[in-house]
């Protein structure tokens, strides 16, 4: 992982991307026009805004629930509520969007009509790991940026419905000891840490590259008895460890907040599992497709990791619903492939049943 040691701003970054995309060239990827630009600096501003709040806890009355439930029958948090009302409230007047999604709407959010309308739609967790909250360990925001389709106007519920592939931008901002911006515009992966007393967010290290083997996994054990065979056979082999088939020591992290375990991937290598269980087999997965997989999928890859759902990739899946739920299994590429692998051979007996 390479570490930048100039003072080079958000702004000053995607400023340069921008005009590679200007010079038309080719061997660069992800190249953003001016609109996406300036969107992706309103979605900064905003989780400088939510950090803020975050880092007011008790002060600013914002720990605790605030008694509501969300589309997906989850209890809200207080700061579940602002962060989304902080990120509605920057991304609607600025002409960059047609409509936003969240994972605690219903339904999407339309550009109100006294604002310009721009041509991106934008997906977001505005609070990923809010159980989190109140006993004051990280949590963050996850978005994805995808370009709305030009073939109708107006905007419907299924422009939002595209493939991971169709990204443009992904990335999430962490609130930890530090609040890091994390971004891909299909470049790469670069990490921006806010730096309070100038109020900007600075490029801390470009081109992340996640090692290709790891020893640390991270998943809820407590669900081991309704996992599948396949998540069951690798997690034992870790656990044997060097005594092992694997021959090597495994340590387990679970932190209970996606964006932090992701960040903890991006930064040292490992893999991420929340797999399909049999707690409620009729859902596919836990996680949302939109909101967390295919955002995180997409940074991930970018920075030569690997994302399944256990039997194919994630950014391949062609979404039916807004809060579609999905399995997920990301990280170093040779974990990752061999978790899916063993998927795939425990799904082979009962194709040739």
């Amino acid at each position: 992982m390479a570490s930048n040691p100039s003072r080079i701003s958000l702004t000053r970054y995607l400023v340069e991307q921008q005009r590679n995309s200007a010079h038309g060239d080719d061997d660069t990827r992800g190249l953003i026009p001016a609109q996406l630009r300036l969107l992706l600096e309103v979605v900064a501003r905003a989780c400088k805004g939510i950090s803020q709040a975050v880092n007011k806890g008790a002060l600013g009355g914002i720990l605790g629930s605030a008694e509501s439930e969300n589309v997906q029958g989850e209890v809200q948090k207080k700061l579940d509520i602002i962060a989304n009302e902080v990120l509605i409230e920057a991304n609607e007047w600025g002409g960059n969007l047609a409509a936003m999604a969240s994972e605690e709407m219903d339904t999407i959010h339309l550009i109100p009509g006294r604002y310009p309308q721009g041509e991106y739609l934008l997906l977001f967790d505005p609070l990923d790991g809010s159980s989190n909250i109140d006993v004051n360990v990280s949590i963050g925001t996850i978005f994805s940026v995808l370009k709305k389709p030009e073939d109708h106007p107006g905007v419907h519920e299924g422009d939002f419905l595209q493939a991971g592939t169709q990204q443009v931008a992904a990335g999430y901002c962490l609130y930890g000891p530090q609040t890091t911006l994390v971004l891909t515009v299909g470049a790469g992966v670069a990490m921006f840490t806010l730096d309070r007393e100038q109020g900007s967010f600075v490029l801390t290290q470009e081109d992340v590259q996640i090692p290709a083997d790891t020893k640390e996994f991270a998943i809820n054990m407590s669900n081991m008895r309704h996992w599948d065979a396949p998540v069951k056979r690798y997690i034992d082999e870790c656990l044997a460890g060097k005594d092992g088939p694997r021959g090597k020591d495994f340590n387990m992290r679970w932190i209970a907040s996606m964006v932090s375990d992701v960040h903890r991937i991006l930064t040292r290598g490992g893999i991420f599992m929340y797999p399909w269980d049999k707690r409620e087999p009729h859902k596919a997965g836990k996680l949302r497709l939109m909101y967390e997989a295919n955002p995180m999928s997409w940074l991930i890859e970018q920075a030569g990791g690997a994302s399944t759902d256990g039997r194919q990739r994630i950014l391949d899946i062609q979404p039916s619903q807004l809060h579609q739920r999905v399995a997920v299994v990301l990280g170093s590429k040779n974990e990752v492939e061999r978790v899916t692998q063993y998927h795939r051979e425990a799904q082979a007996p009962a194709a040739n049943a």
